[in-house]
């Protein structure tokens, strides 16, 4: 027994030096270019759907070459950093924003995403206004249709935004939540996306691994090789069935929820059900009087501080047609081409500080010049 317990005194540190090395060399050489951004995933129930969001009731950070960037999440995953009951406070405007990793504010602080901007731009006039952040990193248009239908609408909002990214064209079919008949009509295809979080609902409840998650170099690299591992099989895997079912689709690629598409045209179908994801979004709010608006969420440009829009002609011409509010990124960011920071310059690459405080201005001109939102503030 002695024995057992030296060499296992003797392993554990062994492992301890060899992490130890290991977190120095990959400082050294890569701290500059790495980012600590831990996905903090887990599953929720919406309905009949199980899908992922962020862990309930956590505090984490972020961290990169550019900074660092503290988030806080409700009981319901929503990074805000106080509750929502279902019930609204009588003369409370209320706001309800949904998205990616844009959406949600990586790389930005907490009262800088535009969902925070948006809320302290009500509140100027009805001198307190409620703005539900439900970004997830990676979500889809399908997850956030899912997410709208089964949850959102239960807090009763006076308005919807979505803002929609290039790569929602590509995470739609990695979500393979929906598909589109013959007809174009969408259809339930599966009811259950969780990729990864498994792994993450285990290795996150021990208090050590998140403590390297948000702080050991070293552990990053590992983890994020085998998270890109696994993303290329999801990927390939997804790619084989769509090529089996729906010819026009595109090849999926095997990249991270980077601040970047990883296509630079859309297949038709791919526009199409975006679009009808988005039509069925307007189609749920409109049955309850609630605002719809589309926010084009900028692309990084090929030249510092230029943008491009995630919006192809095709997508905006079918939001037009089917009267559907849509905000494009030349509206707010038109006079700033070319003079400023967009997007974040290292990492990850999302939209700055800057740009969500522009998107946030504008939502908020917009709401309270709405009937709607101006009489919940009466």
């Amino acid at each position: 027994m002695t024995r057992f317990l030296t060499n296992l005194a003797v392993l554990l540190v062994t492992l301890v030096v060899a992490f130890g090395i290991g977190e120095s060399v990959v400082r050294l050489l890569f701290k500059d270019s790495m980012i600590l951004f831990p996905r903090y995933h887990t599953d929720y129930q919406y309905g009949n759907y199980v899908i992922r969001g962020t862990r309930p009731n956590s505090a984490f950070w972020h961290t990169s070459v550019d900074g660092s960037w503290k988030f806080v999440t409700n009981s319901r995953g929503f990074r805000n950093a106080k509750e929502f009951d279902y019930e609204r406070a009588p003369g409370v405007p209320r706001v309800l924003t949904l998205g990616d990793s844009h959406t949600q504010g990586h790389e930005v602080r907490q009262n800088f995403t535009y969902s925070a901007v948006l809320e302290r731009s009500l509140a100027i006039e009805s001198g307190h206004a409620e703005v539900i952040n439900t970004g997830v990193s990676g979500f889809s248009t399908a997850e956030e249709l899912v997410l709208l239908e089964n949850e959102g609408v239960k807090y009763n909002p006076d308005a919807v935004v979505v803002g929609f990214f290039a790569n929602d064209f590509e995470d739609n079919l990695k979500a393979g939540l929906f598909d589109l008949d013959a007809e174009n009509h969408l259809v339930e295809r599966s009811f259950e996306h969780i990729p990864g979080v498994r792994v993450q609902n285990f290795i996150y409840s021990l208090p050590f691994v998140r403590w390297l998650g948000e702080n050991s170099y070293f552990y990053s690299l590992l983890f994020n090789g085998v998270w890109e591992f696994f993303k290329n099989r999801l990927a390939s895997s997804a790619l084989a069935e769509a090529a089996t079912t729906t010819a026009e689709r595109v090849p999926l690629a095997a990249q991270s929820e980077f601040a970047i598409p990883t296509a630079s045209s859309y297949s038709p179908y791919q526009i199409a059900l975006a679009a009808t994801l988005l039509e069925r979004m307007h189609e749920i709010c409109t049955q309850r009087g609630i605002r719809f608006i589309v926010v084009d969420i900028p692309v990084l440009g090929d030249k510092p501080f230029t943008y491009l829009s995630s919006v192809p002609p095709e997508l905006a011409h079918r939001l037009a047609a089917d009267d559907i509010e849509y905000i494009a990124s030349d509206v707010f960011l038109r006079e700033f081409a070319g003079t400023a920071e967009v997007h974040v310059e290292h990492g990850y690459r999302h939209i700055s500080e800057f740009t969500h405080t522009l998107i946030g201005v504008e939502l908020g001109r917009r709401l309270t010049a709405s009937p709607t939102v101006s009489a919940a503030a009466e």
